[in-house]
């Protein structure tokens, strides 16, 4: 592999910097770049709505400094790209420099939305993604502060548990008829949405907001047909939008994200994309195109990127996989749950269950569990196995619990 060669990869969070590693992992001699738009090394952005709120310990490094030192990784900071010329292979960053690839690598990962009319910097009305981010927020929480969160989803719900066991009080805010609507079945978040107001969540789903008002210590929500409600802290959870401004500005396909096929390849051959901001097809699903705003999802597509950016044609065939933790809950889901779907139900205990979802074809598509302390988090690996398998399982076996799910496997 000639040492001249140049890769580089745009998006220094989990999926670049996991790209970068294993590019020299695979034996990759040349040139690395790895940009990123913020000031730190990459980090691990699951903990800023749990731990790293709670106890303030700082961000989770995905390697320190002197790793990417160590194996010869430019690791360029605080730089963002602003175009990219395919003709000549050509990447221009926010400095004017101009940077020459073989092979490009977009993990440019995704931005929260936003309500319409609210101030980019705003002091009192925030969005979660970035260590500054959560620094910033926990600030503003603690006893006698009060929080508006508006979003019922996973960012929102772990927001708001944390706050509470920060002494916070929090209310939520919900547009849908119940929380977790993207993926997660009713019973399940109907537990989780009772463990909230058992912890003294003032929980409000099918409510809609007019307009928020800010000052320079606090914010005010509208609410149509209520009264408003006022908070030392406004937090939007509504949910993230892939970062494709610049694969769009080079004329690459643009489908829910930057579209790749399922060896991460865009529509130009040279360049490829992973993590939050693309969209891929699963032959798992019958080639249904989707896009996952997961961490290890992030994690697996960085390190294959890199090496099908090395002439691999290693295809996407991971089972999606999420988990959230809230309280000593802690919720994990393999597959793509579908209402459509046969569910069986295996309960295992107080609060412990798992529900699966069979195809027509009998086929187990997903998996989705709950329980204090993870304790379902064996069986939802083993679930993730069947699924991978297209196992068809004995419906009456998996709602018995006396019955091991990995005596399935041998299906």
């Amino acid at each position: 592999m000639a040492e001249t060669e140049k890769f580089v990869i745009v998006g220094a969070g989990e999926c670049g910097a996991r790209a970068a590693f294993a590019l020299r992992q695979q034996g990759f001699a040349g040139t690395v770049d790895l940009i990123g738009s913020e000031p730190h090394a990459p980090y691990e952005r699951p903990p800023l709505s749990k731990s790293s709120l709670i106890d303030g310990a700082g961000h989770r490094l995905v390697a320190e400094p002197e790793r990417y030192r160590r194996e010869n990784i430019n690791l360029l900071t605080n730089l963002a790209a602003t175009e990219i010329a395919p003709s000549d292979r050509r990447l221009v960053l926010s400095d004017g420099r101009k940077l020459s690839y073989d092979k490009l690598l977009l993990a440019t990962g995704a931005r929260p939305r936003m309500l319409p009319g609210i101030p980019a910097r705003s002091k009192s009305i925030m969005t979660l993604r970035t260590v500054n981010d959560a620094y910033g927020i926990r600030e503003k929480l603690g006893k006698g502060r009060t929080l508006v969160v508006i979003g019922g989803g996973f960012i929102g719900l772990e927001l708001a548990a944390s706050a509470r066991q920060m002494g916070t009080a929090v209310t939520l805010l919900e547009t849908r008829e119940r929380v977790l609507t993207r993926g997660v079945p009713i019973e399940l978040a109907g537990i989780i949405a009772d463990r909230h107001l058992a912890e003294g969540v003032d929980l409000r789903c099918g409510v809609l907001i007019e307009g928020i008002d800010e000052w320079e210590d606090g914010a005010r929500v509208v609410l149509k047909r209520s009264s408003a409600i006022d908070a030392d802290l406004v937090v939007v959870g509504i949910g993230a939008t892939p970062n494709v401004e610049l694969a769009q500005a080079a004329g690459l396909e643009i489908i829910d994200g930057v579209a790749v096929d399922e060896f991460l390849a865009t529509s130009d051959p040279d360049i490829y994309a992973a993590g939050d901001c693309c969209s891929f097809p699963l032959s798992l699903y019958g080639g249904r195109r989707i896009r996952l705003e997961a961490w290890r999802s992030a994690q697996n597509q960085g390190m294959q990127a890199a090496g099908n950016m090395l002439g691999n044609r290693s295809a996407i065939l991971d089972v999606p996989w999420f988990w959230s933790d809230q309280y000593d809950l802690g919720l994990q889901v393999a597959g793509l749950p579908d209402s459509n779907a046969f569910h069986i139900v295996r309960r295992l205990g107080q609060d412990a269950l798992i529900i699966f979802d069979l195809a027509t074809d009998g086929r187990l598509v997903a998996a989705s569990g709950l329980s204090k302390d993870n304790g379902i988090a064996r069986d939802i690996r083993i679930a993730e196995i069947m699924i991978g398998k297209r196992i068809r399982p004995d419906p009456v076996a998996l709602a018995e619990p006396a019955v091991k799910l990995q005596s399935m496997l041998r299906q």
